[in-house]
């Protein structure tokens, strides 16, 4: 673990959004233990599922734009082509 913070804009966004999952989670669990239908309870895991995923992007696209732009930065135009191109297709997972 790193001695000084990394923190980017975006973290705090993505804490909120965890945070609301966590409820959901919760939520989720409370449904089970009150024998709620599958389909209720399949749909809130649905809905925590996509907000754990959003926030993994928003995460990892974050890393890219900042911490692997710091490494890269010197290189030439050329030679960053493969690394502009990923960083562009990684918003399609």
């Amino acid at each position: 673990m790193s001695e000084h913070p990394h923190i980017h804009a975006t973290h705090p966004q993505i804490v909120k959004r965890l945070k609301r999952s966590h409820g959901h989670l919760r939520t989720v669990i409370d449904m089970l233990e009150a024998g709620r239908s599958c389909h209720d309870i399949a749909q809130q895991l649905h809905a925590v599922e996509k907000a754990i995923n959003q926030a993994k992007k928003t995460l990892i696209q974050d890393h890219l734009d900042h911490c692997l732009d710091e490494v890269v930065s010197p290189l030439e135009g050329n030679q960053r082509h493969s690394i502009d191109e990923f960083k562009d297709i990684i918003k399609y997972l």
